[in-house]
């Protein structure tokens, strides 16, 4: 007789893929796609899907809307990932879609994280794309208009999923407590907090939601028939602390206020303090990364020009890599820009421009400056006057640039730190020369 092994026992599926929708009725999120009467539900409940791209974060229903088709189709549905396969795997698969075509079958292939594939790999689609040999679903993280060859691209409609909203994540939550195939079995007991608290730290992922709500239930504590789970078993499971956060609400202006104006007060201890609260309570890298950018500009300027090049490249690298590991690149950022010397001239000259601007929006650009690109623009006296830098010594001329209402106006004003006195001098320097010039 079969001796049966340890390993032959079932193991339970994660409470993610057993709560997976399979229909759109059951599907959460995405409203703007799937919503009745939206384009993106016409299309599945019609059965004429085209080639599409699914583009959006982790654990937003990429992968879910696929298999939802999968289930409404007339199609062959073929699962393709371009984690494990390559370009002899998919000349296979396209080889059997021919075949099929010619029996009046389609092939729908669902790609997921296309980006993955190099351009030789996505190259191997296109022809079939073209010929209507298969009908290609594609879902990734990343930008297609970057990760996904353009003549591949051309050929797909893209679909923007977007994170899900912390309302859509406690529904999903309080659906895992009730269902059969979650914990609808058991007496867990949960507080409504708790359920918040997870739909924050999941930061709109559901699976993120669902695999810390799974962990949370089983390291609750049994008490008869009960599993109880308790803000310290939270805690444990998300290793994190319930800070106080609300991505849309009033802490989330505070604490992005208490890293800006830390950096400015060249206080880098409390500007990575500040940092560290934001992106332990879930806040997007990303969102930070834009704001250390305009930070740069507006706080640093001409006095550190090297500033801004640091904080872009930071900003990519964080969507280059995400969380935990553009931590550090954050942290490099925001204490750069606390040490480094601050000037506020950027933003001033911007400001007081703007002013003049809006007050004299129909004040005409000078001829001399104009371009006369028509022979009647040149008759008109377009451009007439125009001296070309290039063609002189100085690299500069002495013709005026603003309109003869704000002739002499000075925006730019620099500071005294950091370079920005080299910049303060060239330009005092620029100012006497045209003068000299203007009025010889």
């Amino acid at each position: 007789m079969e001796q049966s092994s340890m390993f032959e026992r079932s193991v339970p599926e994660p409470l993610a893929n057993r709560l997976r929708p399979r229909t759109l009725d059951e599907y959460i999120g995405q409203k703007h796609l799937v919503g009745e009467g939206k384009v993106l539900r016409r299309l599945i409940e019609s059965d004429s899907v085209s080639s599409m791209i699914f583009w959006g974060p982790p654990g937003v229903g990429k992968t879910t809307l696929a298999r939802i088709i999968a289930g409404r189709t007339r199609s062959r549905f073929v699962d393709f990932s371009a984690v494990t396969s390559g370009i002899k795997e998919i000349r296979s698969v396209m080889e059997e879609a021919d075949r099929a075509r010619l029996y009046g079958e389609r092939t729908i292939l669902f790609v997921d994280e296309i980006h993955r594939f190099n351009k030789a790999q996505q190259d191997a689609f296109l022809p079939y794309v073209e010929k209507g040999s298969i009908i290609l679903i594609g879902a990734t993280t990343e930008n297609p208009s970057f990760e996904v060859n353009s003549a591949l691209l051309s050929r797909c409609k893209v679909f923007v999923l977007k994170a899900l909203e912390p309302e859509d994540i406690l529904l999903l939550l309080r659906r895992a407590l009730t269902s059969e195939n979650g914990f609808g079995d058991r007496r867990v007991e949960i507080s409504e907090d708790m359920l918040s608290q997870i739909a924050r730290f999941s930061n709109g992922d559901a699976r993120t939601a669902l695999s810390t709500l799974e962990m949370a239930v089983l390291n609750g504590d049994m008490e008869g028939d009960r599993v109880i789970v308790t803000p310290q078993t939270l805690e444990q499971v998300t290793s994190k602390k319930s800070l106080l956060y609300d991505k849309k609400g009033e802490e989330h202006y505070n604490l992005i206020s208490a890293l800006h104006k830390s950096m400015r007060n060249s206080d880098p201890d409390a500007a990575v303090y500040w940092l560290a609260r934001m992106l332990e309570s879930g806040e997007d890298p990303m969102y930070i990364a834009r704001r250390v950018v305009r930070f740069a500009a507006e706080d640093v300027g001409l006095a550190d020009p090297r500033a801004l090049e640091l904080a872009v490249a930071v900003s990519q690298a964080c969507h280059l890599i995400g969380v935990p590991e553009c931590t550090v690149h954050l942290t490099q950022a925001v204490v750069y820009l606390s040490l480094a010397p601050k000037s506020n001239a950027m933003e001033a000259a911007y400001n007081a421009a703007r002013e003049d601007a809006l007050r004299q929006l129909d004040e005409p650009v000078p001829l001399q400056i104009r371009n006369a690109p028509t022979r009647l623009m040149k008759e008109l006296d377009y451009g007439k006057g125009y001296q070309y830098a290039h063609d002189y010594q100085e690299k500069m001329t002495a013709m005026q640039c603003l309109p003869e209402s704000l002739k002499d106006r000075e925006y730019y004003r620099p500071g005294d730190q950091g370079l920005e006195p080299r910049f303060a001098e060239r330009l005092r320097s620029i100012k006497e020369w045209k003068k000299q010039k203007r009025g010889g």
